[in-house]
């Protein structure tokens, strides 16, 4: 079932993806008074079609069901001897280059515009995400050497705001792969408020993140991690309280807020159940919050056999969910979050490219249609919101790869009436052959390394 789910979630994300850079085309050809012979999702042999519309279109379905193409009325591509003057005025290669530079880039901006429009939409759905607290921070890590301690809220990156753990990656991501400082407002928690909660604007700090130790080969991996940044866990607050149990015969209950064992603070849920399990059979005095009011108790917790010895429990059920935000827009801010998520995820994408050519960052990094048929069978099972950001990411890089200038690609077209602009006439046809089958040469190359790349996840 798995598996079905997989590829019917790739199948919808990439045949989706196709359909929209095609109709970008297929639109601004139109619009240019432009013939439009057919409109193919996927490649190959043509297994089904149908005819519409005033120029009877049409509308195919063909065997390779990766990628799509929009054929026009092409003096390159046909024999146009017989037409009518009126029908010639319909042919691509006799528009104005400018025509043509329209047409060619409407599917990449098509793209771009559908990841626009789906993170736009999103936003104004929201969803329950972690905050940017952090955990407990280590010594020696770079976090620490510039101030983090534990249980800081980060409230904005470089004087930026952000709401949630992924904005917090996002923006440190930027700025590892720019090279930049990384400035964190936080708000330090009050030892002295009820629970450890921030207390005001008293508590407003700012950290200078030192980021000198990580390279970009260190983004294949758990950057933030490496810094010293882990999301904080959630706080020791209990949930069911199991009848007949330790907690309950020493009066515990659910909802009760633990900040202390043996004198000693507990920093989250997972330090909690750490103290509990390695003191089997031993008296520990808990202190805590109920309904805002303190309270202290002795629980001794019960020893039972685990993996590795003997472990204490008290039966008690631990929320462990960490503190979570819902992070929406108004839709006009959305839509220039969107269009803002879409501009920077470009630049991303780009500058990793570069860094793969200059040899800073791993050609691993490429991936091949199994690892995305796999993400997209992760994500569908996540949820539809998780989905929906992985085709956006998808379509963001089907636009970008599509507009380098690699002949093949309408980045390599855009190129070519680019130098006819600078030149005043098109480039000659020996010229854009070989540069041709230059581009069929380096996309072939890359679809190999991608390939590879996909199989050596798939064994390892």
């Amino acid at each position: 079932m798995a598996f079905l789910q997989t590829i019917l979630a790739f199948v919808v994300a990439l045949g989706s993806l196709v359909i929209i850079h095609e109709l970008g085309h297929y639109v601004v050809a139109r619009l240019c008074g432009v013939k439009v012979l057919r409109f193919s999702v996927g490649m190959g042999k043509v297994v089904f079609s149908r005819k519409f519309g005033p120029d009877q279109t049409e509308w195919a379905i063909s065997i390779l069901p990766l990628g799509g193409y929009v054929k026009m009325l092409d003096a390159r591509e046909q024999d146009v001897s017989g037409l009518s003057p009126q029908e010639l005025t319909r042919e691509f290669t006799g528009q104005s280059v400018w025509r043509r530079m329209a047409i060619v880039a409407a599917g990449p901006l098509a793209n771009f515009a559908l990841a626009i429009l789906l993170f736009a939409g999103l936003y104004i759905h929201g969803e329950m995400e972690p905050t940017p607290r952090v955990r407990a921070v280590a010594e020696h890590t770079a976090a620490y050497q510039g101030g983090l301690r534990g249980n800081e809220l980060i409230t904005a990156v470089n004087g930026e705001a952000i709401l949630t753990w992924s904005e917090l990656r996002w923006k440190v991501l930027q700025g590892v792969i720019d090279k930049t400082p990384i400035r964190l407002d936080v708000r330090r928690s009050d030892p002295g408020a009820a629970g450890g909660e921030p207390s005001g604007g008293k508590l407003l700090d700012t950290v200078n993140l030192p980021i000198d130790s990580l390279t970009t080969k260190d983004l294949e991996g758990d950057y933030l991690a490496k810094l010293g940044i882990k999301l904080a866990r959630a706080k020791p607050i209990l949930g069911t309280v199991m009848p007949g149990g330790p907690g309950m015969l020493a009066g515990l209950h659910e909802g009760d807020l633990i900040t202390s064992i043996d004198g000693e603070p507990v920093a989250d849920s997972g330090a909690f159940v750490d103290k509990i399990k390695a003191s089997p059979g031993k008296p520990l005095s808990l202190t805590g919050l109920r309904n805002g009011n303190s309270f202290t108790v002795s629980v001794t917790p019960q020893a039972e056999a685990g993996k590795d010895g003997q472990v204490g429990l008290i039966k008690v059920v631990m929320s462990g969910m960490p503190e979570m935000v819902l992070a929406s827009s108004p839709p006009l801010e959305a839509l220039a979050k969107g269009a803002r998520r879409t501009w920077d995820s470009s630049i991303m994408t780009l500058k990793m490219l570069g860094k793969m050519v200059i040899g800073e960052v791993s050609w691993k990094n490429i991936t091949g249609p199994i690892t995305i048929a796999d993400y997209a069978g992760q994500t569908a099972r996540i949820g539809a919101f998780s989905y929906l950001s992985f085709i956006a990411f998808i379509s963001i890089s089907l636009g970008v790869m599509n507009l380098l200038p690699i002949p093949v690609l309408d980045g390599g077209h855009l190129l070519y009436y680019s130098l006819e602009v600078l030149t005043g006439r098109p480039i000659p046809e020996r010229v854009g052959a070989i540069a041709q089958r230059a581009g069929i040469g380096i996309l072939m190359t890359l679809m190999m390394v991608a390939m590879f790349n996909d199989v050596v996840r798939l064994i390892f």
